[in-house]
């Protein structure tokens, strides 16, 4: 198991983005948040298998949804956490 931190820059408010996301963490069983940042970015953390995390991460540098614009993603490893099996979005 391990732990992701994402922050995403680019056209990722307003646009489906963290809905997606969560879409996907729950279709892999995934646990964690997503949520968007005051400067315009989304901040994501994603715990679960290595492979079902690196497909979501994947998922996300390509732009989830038709109307979202993908600049950057930054990843950091963080440590595991009690998300109580579960994937919120959050503000």
């Amino acid at each position: 198991m391990i732990n992701k931190h994402l922050v995403i820059t680019g056209r990722v408010q307003g646009v489906g983005f963290r809905w997606r996301v969560y879409q996907l963490a729950t279709q892999f069983g995934i646990s964690g948040i997503v949520k968007n940042q005051e400067d315009g970015s989304v901040y994501c953390e994603l715990q679960g298998a290595a492979d079902d995390v690196q497909q979501i991460i994947n998922k996300i540098k390509a732009g989830p949804t038709p109307y979202a614009r993908v600049n950057t993603v930054n990843i950091t490893t963080g440590k595991i956490k009690d998300y109580q099996n579960s994937f919120r979005i959050t503000r």
